[in-house]
């Protein structure tokens, strides 16, 4: 359970060469920004932001997981320059509450609920903009909510856990909850989850993720807005990921798999990822958006020049 989010590599003689081995193959995104910025010549970015852990820190208590007011700023400047989405694994009112920002794509519930400022047709700019809506595990709600509650009651006797209902999954956070009891606590989960066939279990970091047994995750979200803006089969787009936990290694694994764009795992120690590049945490998030921000303004410029 402590091995989360993605998995950590298995140990090697010296964590020093263990990093060193691991940056080499997963190197800084603001070091190769310029590497990066030459791949995206001549294509629309699109931004993929997770909340927790890259835009805003990892907390204790995730209601007061607030991103900091510098960071929004950031994130609507880069919104003014490149389609911009949120995808995590918060129900998307909560996470909005957080952001605050009406013009970006929000996909809640790891991407079970997609909620968008508009959906424009890249081929006729002036087809009439309308809302993105999508919600593929709408039937699970009565389940998810029957499922929380049970949580609930299950885990009280554990101090510390934290049960959150996301609408279309459930969490039960244990990163305030005692280490000698996390294994009492999963087995607490796992009595609950069982009873539901039609629901799985992952862990994150230091959460018990609860989700419909669908095929649909962040990878699958991301294709779907990428659709949505009018991308679906396009080689001139290019979609940039960050995020930080193990639900979002669909999404980096997706761009892969599509040859387009890359994905940047946040973290300050070696896991195992299929990201292309690297960030340790949401200060290097926010510099390096800052970056993208200043890089299509000067693009921008140079182009009405010639």
């Amino acid at each position: 359970m402590r091995a989360s989010s993605p998995t950590h590599v298995k140990s090697t003689p010296s964590l020093a060469e263990e990093y060193n081995s691991w940056i080499l193959h997963h190197p800084s995104a603001l070091d190769m920004f310029e590497q990066i910025m030459d791949a995206a010549k001549g294509k629309q970015i699109v931004m993929f932001l997770d909340y927790d852990g890259t835009l805003s820190p990892i907390v204790d208590d995730p209601d007061r997981a607030f991103m900091s007011e510098s960071m929004r700023k950031t994130v609507r400047k880069l919104a003014r320059c490149f389609p911009t989405a949120i995808v995590t694994g918060r129900c998307i009112d909560k996470v909005y509450n957080f952001i605050r920002l009406a013009e970006l794509y929000y996909a809640g519930s790891h991407g079970m609920d997609i909620k968008g400022p508009t959906k424009e047709s890249k081929s006729n700019e002036n087809d009439k903009a309308e809302e993105v809506l999508f919600q593929p595990a709408r039937e699970f709600v009565p389940m998810i909510n029957e499922v929380y509650e049970q949580l609930v009651e299950k885990t009280k006797s554990t101090p510390g856990a934290r049960i959150e209902n996301h609408k279309f999954c459930a969490s039960v956070h244990f990163r305030c909850v005692e280490e000698k009891r996390w294994i009492e606590l999963a087995q607490q989960v796992k009595s609950v989850i069982k009873e539901y066939p039609k629901l799985r279990l992952t862990q994150g970091r230091k959460v018990f993720e609860i989700r419909p047994s669908i095929k649909w995750d962040k990878g699958k979200a991301l294709e779907f807005l990428l659709e949505s803006l009018g991308f679906a089969n396009c080689n001139d787009v290019f979609p940039v990921y960050i995020g930080d936990d193990r639900t979002d290694e669909d999404a980096f694994k997706k761009l892969r798999d599509r040859g387009q764009g890359f994905g940047i795992l946040v973290s300050k120690f070696p896991k195992e990822t299929t990201a292309s590049y690297t960030l340790q945490e949401p200060n290097e998030v926010m510099d390096f958006l800052k970056r993208l921000v200043e890089w299509k303004k000067l693009s921008t410029k140079s182009r009405s020049r010639v």
